[in-house]
């Protein structure tokens, strides 16, 4: 099984371009204001522009207006944004690349959530937290995740360290994963070591 790996929350070139040595499918970055990993549009640019070709680029946002989504998307060259708020995920449906929907995992969560999202659009699991919106290091139930896996296509999110994520792959079978907090030495800066042991779980 392969398993697509998604580092999120970067903020520093040098943690792109590590994150593509090692074998990323896609990075992301933060433009919802609010979170301590946020990071404007020209500064993606510039990690972008230093990034080789075939990685993709997500940015993560949190309740912003479409056309906000649509400007930063277009100004950071983005390949794909992710909503991770309380966004109705038809009216992003105009968007002119991909767009990831997050869905919380808590106490409420149904499967009839992940298959109200749009077909064209992925599915991404993380933990329920309305505050932090994600990086918070918290894990899901991988048992609701593997159901959702089996209902269609899931990035699986939340709590996913060099300890786990190995485990996490091998109950749900994710189509990818993605890593913030777990690879972190503090928000927005990764760790050298903790990124390189997360790629080994996983491609050993």
């Amino acid at each position: 099984m392969t398993v697509r790996i998604k580092v999120c929350g970067l903020r520093r070139k040098e943690d792109a371009l590590l994150a593509v040595e090692l074998g990323a499918d896609a990075l992301g970055f933060v433009f919802w204001p609010n979170s301590p990993r946020a990071i404007e549009a020209a500064d993606v640019r510039r990690i972008i522009d230093a990034v080789p070709p075939f990685v993709e680029t997500v940015g993560v946002f949190v309740n912003q207006p479409p056309e906000e989504v649509r400007t930063i998307a277009a100004s950071a060259r983005l390949s794909a944004v992710q909503l991770h708020g309380d966004e109705h995920a038809r009216d992003y449906a105009g968007c002119a690349v991909r767009v990831i929907k997050a869905l919380p995992v808590g106490p409420e969560f149904s499967i009839a959530a992940v298959e109200g999202v749009p077909a064209e659009m992925t599915v991404l699991l993380d933990a329920h937290d309305p505050i932090r919106r994600g990086g918070t290091g918290q894990p899901i139930e991988w048992s609701v995740a593997e159901a959702a896996a089996r209902v269609r296509p899931v990035i699986l999110s939340g709590g996913l360290n060099p300890a786990n994520v190995r485990q996490a792959a091998a109950q749900v079978r994710p189509y990818a994963v993605d890593v913030s907090s777990g690879v972190e030495a503090a928000p927005g800066v990764k760790d050298d070591s903790k990124l390189r042991a997360f790629f080994a779980a996983l491609r050993t």
